[in-house]
């Protein structure tokens, strides 16, 4: 059976508007709150729900296929041809102290990315791709920077400060990668640093994160003309398992491979 992905696409831009829309409204009264008796994180937490709800509501009562999501527990269907990846917000530090956060929803065939999305609902920036179709940002085609200057890159990663022992190295990385380089950035949303590579505001970022999370953006910075790996040089069959993660311009990966691939993976701090 073939899909009209255009359309499902258009459809999925069409539900995260409305997902962006609600998840301003608790966005926008954080502020004017006493976050109390809840708690910061509970605040984030119905947000993140209100916000997948409404995703899966929609998708859900429009197509056969099942969905993954952050909040939730995984909705099963009987045609598996299709999978829906939905985080509802990427960014939730962000989201608590007012700053950008994104939506993002990953249409899977089989073991390929179809098409994404990555919204950023404060910026109103809406990324878009379909395999084959190219990457766009409110409609205009992007493309990776095409800076090959080492002192000129602008590398996006993400830092853990609770939990140093469940991403050992990650300091040790940073420090490897710093001093040739323009500028570290750290954006605070693993699906908005890979769109920011898209469209070149970032010419590499890297981190261990999560599929769900990154699905959307790693198809954005394939069709944008990036190239996708982990630290190691290695294809989908693993950093979609690992969420070891090197997204960049040609020039920027080779760099970020070259000095990230022998960085032990024990943390010396730990």
């Amino acid at each position: 059976m073939s899909h009209d992905y255009n359309a499902i696409l258009a459809d999925m831009v069409a539900t995260t508007r409305e997902a962006g829309a609600l998840t301003l409204e608790h966005f926008k009264r954080f502020r004017d709150l006493e976050i109390g008796v809840k708690g910061p994180g509970d605040f984030v937490s119905d947000a993140d729900r209100d916000s997948e709800t409404l995703i899966r509501d929609r998708l859900l009562s429009r197509y056969p296929w099942g969905l993954t999501g952050e909040e939730f527990a995984p909705a099963e269907r009987d045609d598996e041809t299709h999978r829906w990846l939905v985080d509802p917000i990427d960014g939730t530090t962000n989201f608590l102290n007012g700053q950008h956060y994104t939506i993002t929803i990953a249409l899977r065939r089989g073991n390929e990315t179809i098409c994404g999305l990555v919204y950023d609902p404060v910026a109103d920036e809406m990324f878009t791709a379909i395999k084959g179709q190219g990457a766009f940002l409110n409609g205009e085609r992007l493309h990776v920077s095409r800076s090959t200057d080492v002192a000129m890159m602008c590398v996006g990663t993400g830092l853990p400060t609770p939990n140093l022992s469940l991403h050992p190295g990650a300091y040790a990385r940073l420090d490897a990668i710093r001093a040739p380089i323009g500028a570290v950035r750290i954006v605070g949303s693993a699906a908005n640093s890979c769109a920011w590579v898209a469209c070149g505001r970032l010419t590499g970022y890297f981190e261990e994160t999560g599929f769900v999370d990154t699905a959307a953006g790693i198809l954005l910075v394939e069709e944008a003309g990036g190239i996708v790996t982990d630290w190691w040089g290695r294809g989908p069959e693993t950093f979609e398992k690992t969420g070891v993660l090197v997204v960049a311009n040609p020039a920027t990966h080779a760099f970020l491979l070259d000095h990230l691939r022998e960085v032990p993976q024990k943390n010396p701090a730990a």
